[in-house]
């Protein structure tokens, strides 16, 4: 095997960001989830991703707030770390309940030695643990034996108390998650019947009681109390949150129509938002208990992948099945999903057992101009239908162009588009009913105001023999079909069948043409060999016995992944057909067959790269888990790259204030300002620019007192103005800096820094001329978030204020001038 230390698997773009139920940190302000091996925090109100945090090796598998400092988040992972990150800026690590206690320490890996075990056999779901009054109650549920456990840490007690078992009624009766009260002794169980019970009385073991609510359906898959114990949420199946009044559990409100079934839910510590996770791996964020304020859509992970993985030629986007009856754009390198196209366009209804159309097969032309996509429906007939999908640049998104009804009498197994080229586009699908189809398309006349369309241009069979799969040649000028142990080659240009290849038996189930200098070789799996044959003399160049479940070649390169069955597990092999030795190889790559993957094309070729992970220079390989995880393959210069930057302490944006001109002239760094204020201080007749320590809008409340000094500064005189217009005039005609004074020494002019030039220093005046009044008011009663909005409409009455000003004297007349001047950029810049 080949050596491969400088590669690793990695769950990257795309990853699981509902495994775990996510964290709301104190402020309301980020949202905390795990995704793969990393951690990312959002913002709440932008729904941008703020921060990776990576350090993890393995999966993260939880996540929890330090109670003692509301900026860090403890994280365990399988790789058997528990880490604790400052979030804001980055790094600062059978089942049972245990108990650590962390030395206090500085270092970012710290060994800790020693545990207590609290309780055995606890379920391995997080939501079957729960914790209350400042964890000093817990409880767990045990799903074998369909029990609750309760114990308090102060009192030194435990109790254990059960539901029926028998029959049916356990079933329905078995514990899916549980919550405790924060206050009260009060613990919340769901269950599988749709029931919620409320338990009290646990110090008496014989006498605890509880009480029951339904609402429902089917089972509780989540439960969380608010803060203070108000409220009891609850979510399932039926994608609404519910709020039960507590202690007035009759009376409840709904939020419907969350999109899918509830996971998780969460609530922030000061009880301003909800958070519920979805089973199509989104997280909504939920304000003021009615209304959606963000939405975080990760790779949405249904059922299982009916279409093959697809990159979108434009945007460099992932393509896939998506929810039921659509398909998903998702952005591999801004990992979140850019939209969801409708492909069946009718309502989906959330039933098992009914028969619903959904999207099987997809497929991309090379240009990304063209999508093709089968939708069937397996009811008492088989219903199919195709639709071809036209790029519009205008709504940057596909619009249906031709939909064809029924195109086979029986499923259709394969879909491709041949190279696209400026004279012809043609499209071939695949069916069980043994035939195979070309589909050309038709471009209308200029002079006619049509639309492109497209039909059926050829039918192929070969001897009634069922067609598995096909693929064109990367110059489109051959055609591969195999039927069952057969592999036949067309020319497009005629429809004539050129020549057929045999092979040991077994029935073909994948084929692959080679690309570059490999364009010569012919590429055919079969559930027990891998052979490749050469075109130029139709001969089989060589074989191996190799149980292959899927063959990809990479577009821009000569290199083919091969995914090997094995024992439970699935082998990688990446070679070139010219040559049947793998330069890359990895066994026991993940759990499970692999059928779905993907060359994704980088932006820019890797460099750094041993010669073991050359064939990753060009492309990333990504493939997806029988469990529907998307891995990838991480090189180590990728990977230090990323630690490097991981390890950057980033400064923290208050995503509350906005952006506008008055917060960057405030906010520039905080040692030039202080330089300034130096330099300032010495130079005649000019003030302080910046109250002491501003260092942007979200300061002006904690300096009231320098604000109020600028405030009170006195308007400038009738001779500062008249000098100002003898500094504008001077300017004009080309008059240089005046010399510095004649008792400032060269050693004190180095000491101040540069002098400022007149139009800085006018400029500056112009900024000390200007009416902070309204910051006065901000600073007495409105909150920093308020300050922008107001600091906007501000200068808009500014301008309006020249005209009493028009009877003032004449000296005053021309003062208005720089007013307008400065304040008008202020007010074109926020507007937007």
């Amino acid at each position: 095997m080949v050596a491969h230390a400088d590669t690793r698997v990695v769950h990257r773009g795309g990853s699981k960001i509902n495994f775990r139920a996510p964290v709301i940190t104190q402020d309301s302000r980020f949202l905390i989830c795990v995704s793969g091996e990393c951690i990312k925090v959002f913002s709440t109100s932008t729904e941008e991703c703020i921060h990776h945090l990576q350090g993890h090796k393995e999966l993260v598998t939880g996540l929890v707030l330090n109670p003692s400092n509301h900026l860090q988040v403890f994280s365990c992972s399988e790789d058997g770390t528990i880490r604790l990150w400052d979030f804001t800026d980055g790094p600062f690590a059978t089942f049972g309940l245990v108990s650590l206690n962390l030395p206090p320490s500085v270092e970012q890996h710290v060994m800790v030695k020693g545990h207590t075990i609290v309780f055995q056999s606890v379920s391995t779901d997080p939501k079957c643990i729960a914790f209350g009054q400042g964890v000093r109650m817990h409880a767990l549920t045990h799903s074998l034996t369909h029990s609750l456990t309760h114990s308090h840490t102060v009192f030194g007690w435990c109790t254990m108390f059960a539901l029926g078992t028998s029959g049916e009624m356990a079933a329905r009766n078995a514990f899916t998650c549980v919550a405790c009260h924060p206050k009260d002794d009060c613990i919340a169980t769901g269950h599988g019947d749709g029931k919620i019970r409320l338990w009290r009385n646990f110090n008496q073991e014989k006498e605890y009681t509880f009480s029951t609510v339904h609402w429902h359906h089917s089972g509780v898959n989540a439960l969380c109390f608010t803060p203070e114990g108000t409220n009891l949420l609850s979510g399932g199946l039926e994608s609404v949150l519910v709020q039960w009044r507590y202690g007035q559990e009759g009376q409840k409100d709904f939020l419907p129509r969350l999109g899918s079934s509830i996971k998780e839910i969460v609530v922030s510590p000061d009880g301003s938002l909800f958070c519920t996770s979805h089973t199509d791996n989104k997280i909504t964020v939920i304000k003021n208990c009615t209304k959606v304020s963000a939405v975080i859509q990760g790779l949405v992970h249904g059922d299982g992948v009916k279409t093959a993985l697809m990159v979108d030629p434009r945007t460099k986007a992932l393509v896939l099945n998506g929810k039921p009856g659509h398909l998903q754009f998702y952005s591999l390198q801004r990992d979140q999903q850019l939209y969801n196209l409708d492909i069946v366009q009718q309502e989906y209804i959330n039933q098992s057992n009914l028969d619903q159309f959904e999207v099987v097969k997809a497929a991309l032309d090379s240009r990304g101009s063209w999508l093709a996509t089968v939708e069937q429906r397996s009811a008492k007939e088989v219903e199919i239908s195709l639709k071809l999908w036209a790029f519009d640049e205008h709504t940057q998104s596909f619009v249906l162009n031709t939909t064809i009804s029924a195109p086979h009498d029986g499923p259709i197994s394969e879909i491709c588009f041949s190279p696209s080229s400026q004279n012809s586009t043609t499209l071939v699908s695949v069916s069980l009913d043994g035939h195979f189809k070309a589909w050309q398309l038709t471009q209308p006349d200029p002079s006619d105001d049509e639309e492109a369309s497209w039909s059926c241009d050829f039918v192929g069979d070969y001897h009634s023999l069922e067609p598995k799969c096909c693929c064109f040649s990367a110059d489109g000028s051959l055609l591969a079909v195999s039927f069952k142990e057969v592999v036949t080659v067309w020319s497009p240009a005629s429809w004539d069948l050129l020549t057929t290849l045999s092979q040991p038996p077994g029935a073909i189930q994948d084929l692959c043409f080679g690309r570059l200098s490999c364009s010569k070789y012919l590429l055919g799996a079969t559930d027990k060999n891998l052979c490749c044959w050469n075109l130029l003399t139709c001969s089989l160049e060589w074989s191996t016995a190799l149980d292959v479940s899927l063959l990809l070649a990479d577009p821009l390169s000569e290199n083919v992944a091969a995914f090997c069955g094995a024992e439970k597990t699935t082998d990688l092999f990446v070679f070139r057909p010219s040559e049947p030795r793998p330069h890359f190889s990895q066994q026991a790559l993940c759990t499970g067959r692999v059928t779905r993957a993907v060359f994704a094309p980088r932006d820019e070729p890797l460099d750094g790269c041993e010669e073991s992970s050359q064939w990753l220079n060009r492309s990333q390989l990504y493939f997806l888990t029988h469990n529907m995880e998307l891995l990838t393959f991480l090189t180590k210069p990728e990977e230090e790259r990323l630690m490097a930057l991981s390890k950057q302490v980033a400064p923290t944006i208050d995503d509350s204030v906005a952006m506008t001109p008055f917060y960057l002239l405030l906010g520039k760094h905080r040692k030039r300002q202080e330089e300034e204020r130096d330099i300032l201080s010495s130079q005649s007749g000019v003030r302080n620019l910046l109250p002491q320590g501003s260092v942007a809008i979200k300061e002006v409340g904690d300096h009231g007192d320098d604000v109020h000094s600028i405030l009170l500064s006195e308007q400038p005189t009738e001779v500062e103005m008249e000098s100002e217009k003898e500094e504008e005039d001077s300017e004009e005609e080309g008059a240089s800096v005046p010399p510095r004074p004649e008792h400032e020494s060269s050693d004190t002019g180095a000491k101040l820094g540069p002098v400022l030039t007149k139009a800085e220093h006018r400029e500056l005046r112009g900024v000390k001329k200007l009416d902070y009044s309204w910051i006065r008011g901000l600073v007495t009663s409105n909150p920093v978030v308020n300050t922008t909005k107001q600091m906007v409409k501000t200068p808009k009455q500014r301008v309006k204020t020249p005209k009493p000003m028009a009877k003032t004297p004449k000296p005053m007349v021309k003062t208005p001038k720089p007013m307008v001047k400065t304040t008008k950029p202020m007010v074109e810049t926020t507007n937007p």
